[in-house]
């Protein structure tokens, strides 16, 4: 099967195209999926750059974001069968592979049926972010109606599912964003305050959104003076998650003053750690993302699409830029 490698870390220029042995099925659980479409996320890039610090195996296929066909099932598969579309998200750890090819072998119960209202690619653009925004905001925090919530670059790919679930769960959502353009698109998504942070002291504008008081929850989806910012726009006994490491020089001043309550996310630990009921947890959340999808109460914006042998150029993409939504790689 067609696939994108990396042989060694470093940049985009790893990524090589390659011939490999198309997987199999070797446990009774797994699925296997002929691949329609692949997402791009930073996490990808981030695992190019350092592939020793991950549990994966060279030459690595990268990748965990899939949608696409069963081709085969497993004989303890019941949910799934040869024909269904589906959507997934399986980083290549311990033994498994990534999405960079032209099919998987995947544990089923990472595995959802996919939305019918989105096509391969739209699909495929869902499962990390929203598995992360989600997992972050009912999992992290458990967010409830009428709370205050500020979600960084609520336009990126975390950021606008995570926009959506807060308003979902009857909260108010302020979002930082750097243009105009991003602006629109935010308040389209239901965000009640849009904050320009190149024009526009932001927690100046969370305080004043807020009556001097601060947010309830604070979300941080970029990290480094982010993450001390998200410290400053909380309520005191508030409540901030983040899906980076807080930088090791940061000032916890804000956070010890306030009683602020630290939550961290990583949606890729129930692969990593291999712990069976939090990926089945995954599986479940979306299954239930894919009904909010069919229904219109969700939906999921794709920047660009690349064809799979474009994969350096999608990540230098990404890696660059501050795209609206989702990079997809399109496999024939």
């Amino acid at each position: 099967m067609k696939a994108i490698i990396a042989k060694r870390p470093g940049g985009a220029e790893v990524l090589e195209p390659a011939e490999v042995e198309t997987p199999a099925i070797t446990c009774p659980d797994q699925v296997l999926i002929r691949l329609r479409a692949v997402g791009v996320n930073p996490i990808d890039f981030k695992m190019r750059q350092a592939l020793d610090r991950f549990p994966v195996t060279l030459p690595a296929i990268l990748g965990c974001d899939g949608a696409g066909v069963v081709e085969a099932v497993g004989a303890k598969v019941g949910r799934f069968a040869v024909g269904d579309p589906v959507y997934f998200c399986q980083p290549g750890f311990n033994g498994r592979q990534g999405t960079y090819a032209e099919y998987a072998v995947v544990d089923q119960a990472l595995v959802a049926h996919k939305p019918a209202r989105l096509d391969f690619v739209q699909a495929a653009a869902v499962p990390l972010v929203l598995l992360t925004a989600w997992e972050s905001l009912y999992d992290r925090v458990q967010l409830q109606n009428g709370m205050k919530v500020l979600v960084q670059a609520g336009a990126g790919g975390v950021g606008h599912m995570a926009v959506q679930l807060a308003k979902l769960a009857g909260a108010e959502v302020a979002t930082t964003v750097s243009t105009e353009e991003k602006e629109r698109f935010v308040r389209g998504l239901g965000a009640d305050l849009a904050i320009r942070y190149r024009d526009r002291d932001v927690v100046e504008a969370v305080r004043a959104w807020t009556d001097e008081a601060g947010v309830d929850v604070a979300f941080d989806t970029v990290g480094e003076a982010v993450f001390s910012q998200c410290c400053a726009c909380c309520r005191v006994y508030g409540e901030l998650v983040t899906i980076l490491l807080p930088p090791p020089d940061v000032d916890w001043s804000d956070a010890r003053v306030r009683n602020l309550k630290i939550a961290l996310e990583m949606m890729l630990t129930p692969v990593l750690l291999e712990l069976p009921e939090w990926q089945k947890h995954q599986g479940e959340v979306l299954a239930s993302a894919a009904d909010l999808l069919d229904r219109g109460k969700l939906k999921v914006e794709v920047a660009r699409t690349f064809a799979l042998e474009e994969a350096a150029a999608a990540q230098a993409y990404l890696e660059t830029r501050s795209p609206m939504g989702k990079v997809v790689l399109t496999l024939d």
